[in-house]
């Protein structure tokens, strides 16, 4: 007899908070991109703080004690707008007119700081043993109904990750349903690397709480890397009266400046 399932991700939690941020309606909180005007769900959007010294850094964990600017593009379009004033003149009316260091090399802080977060949380998961690594632990786990979330680096082979979908289908009785793992923006180096194993190629998280906390920093590193966006989960997004309300204060612990 099949262990009762674990909830898999991205059905009943996932499809409220779309839905919330979509109408208001939920506890969902949301934020507005000061580039685009669009608002979408915080966990969706990359918070960009300053420094006591006024420097714009990546708040990655959207924790940084103060006022905050959101934004929603990916790499290519914050570069165009860091090029074209766009960038400076949006933060200048979010952090109402503060003294404002914005580094050229901007982008690629983020995208290291939103890497870093995914990679840090894998981490965390992985110490606390609801991280799962290997093809056939995983594929037995997912045919008993126990993973609640897979993921295939970039490089992963169609044929391994086509396996491993199709038994964890059978777990949460979703075959026919053509549901697959999430094929992550980073390579099986890069994931071996941060979890300090060899050859990571396939990921399971058997907790869905678990799950939930991976796809926080995953959805940012995606948007932004341009392999995701807000609207591609079906969180919705609306227009926007102006930019400078994506600005928020919040007071945690202190602006990690190091990325």
């Amino acid at each position: 007899m099949r262990n009762p399932r674990n909830e898999p991700l991205g059905s009943p939690a996932r499809g409220k908070r779309a839905a919330s941020a979509r109408d208001g309606s939920g506890d969902t909180p949301e934020r507005r991109c000061v580039l685009t005007g669009r608002t979408s769900a915080r966990d969706d959007l990359i918070r960009l703080a300053i420094s006591p010294e006024g420097q714009v850094l990546p708040d990655a964990l959207a924790r940084a004690p103060g006022r905050g600017a959101w934004i929603g593009v990916d790499k290519a379009a914050l570069a165009e707008a860091l090029g074209n004033g766009k960038l400076k003149g949006a933060l200048a009316r979010a952090f109402k007119g503060a003294q404002l260091v914005i580094s050229p090399d901007l982008p690629d802080l983020v995208e290291a700081a939103v890497r870093r977060a995914f990679l840090d949380r894998l981490g965390l998961e992985f110490r606390s043993g609801k991280l799962l690594l290997g093809s056939d632990k995983i594929a037995n786990e997912a045919r008993m109904g126990k993973v609640s979330a897979l993921f295939h680096a970039a490089d992963a082979s169609q044929d391994g990750a086509r396996k491993l979908d199709q038994a964890w289908r059978v777990g949460t009785d979703r075959e026919g349903s053509g549901a697959t793992g999430e094929r992550l923006p980073l390579d099986r180096e890069a994931l071996s690397v941060a979890l300090g194993r060899d050859n990571v190629v396939h990921l399971a998280l058997v907790d869905h709480a678990s799950a939930q906390r991976v796809m926080v920093p995953l959805r940012r590193l995606q948007t932004f890397l341009g392999a995701a966006g807000p609207e591609a989960d079906g969180s919705g997004v609306t227009p926007a009266d102006e930019a400078a309300g994506a600005a928020d204060t919040i007071e945690f612990e202190g602006l990690d400046k190091s990325v």
